[in-house]
């Protein structure tokens, strides 16, 4: 079983279904389980970091109108080209996602995004900040204040938990949790970039992983550390 497939996608599982989006594995049996999400906005469907997959637009389709696609981490140009190209319109990056756009053949929509500053995502009714705890590690998380989504790209995942965590912290995130930089919002629902995302208490969920993230370390060395390495690396061939 490899870590990322990057084969073409044979078959779609569809996952974290409510009212107002869905999300989808392209590839469900690969170890990164890379999830793929669409949300509605105020304008119509946003799609977050796309995988492509049999008949994923057509269940975007039954969603809305897909005008907009956002991609959340410098490692997740994943299929954003062709998601553009198909609905001729552009993927929406901040500044400083450059990996991400000598990656991707397709008009960018280049938006500011200071570390812990929330910003508007388009005209969506969407939040995104950055959050840059470790100079090495960035990430852009989204929040619709409307119905408290709430989406993460790698820092928070659904795998190798350790003691009560139903939210996985990235082992290198422990050092440093960005708690303060969460303290205005309050998930409803979770969402990731890889793994099922929480529906259940998911502030609380959200609370316990960074509250217990360095106490769990010495647990998160053992667990996380050598496979999260592993496929640190296999990412950045991608």
């Amino acid at each position: 079983m490899v870590v990322w497939d990057r084969s073409i996608s044979t078959e779609m599982e569809i996952i974290d279904r409510w009212e107002n989006g869905f999300g989808w594995f392209a590839h469900p049996d690969e170890l990164g389980v890379r999830a793929s999400h669409a949300i509605q906005g105020e304008d119509g469907v946003w799609v977050f970091d796309p995988l492509e997959a049999p008949g994923v637009h057509d269940r975007l389709a039954e969603l809305g109108t897909v005008v907009g696609i956002a991609v959340q981490s410098n490692f997740h140009a994943r299929d954003a080209a062709s998601f553009a190209e198909r609905y001729d319109i552009p993927v929406y990056l901040p500044v400083w996602m450059d990996r991400v756009a000598e990656r991707i053949d397709a008009p960018t929509e280049r938006f500011s995004a200071p570390p812990g500053e929330s910003v508007d995502l388009g005209a969506s009714g969407m939040m995104i900040r950055t959050i840059d705890p470790l100079t090495f590690w960035r990430e852009a998380v989204v929040y619709k204040p409307t119905d408290g989504t709430f989406r993460f790209a790698d820092m928070l995942f659904n795998g190798m938990q350790v003691g009560n965590e139903r939210l996985a912290c990235h082992f290198f995130h422990r050092f440093a949790p960005p708690r303060e930089q969460f303290a205005d919002f309050d998930p409803e629902r979770i969402l990731l970039g890889h793994g099922e995302g929480v529906f259940n208490d998911a502030a609380g969920a959200l609370e316990y992983t960074l509250d217990n993230a360095r106490r769990h370390l010495p647990r998160a060395a053992l667990r996380q550390a050598l496979p999260q390495l592993i496929g640190f690396v296999d990412a950045l061939r991608g």
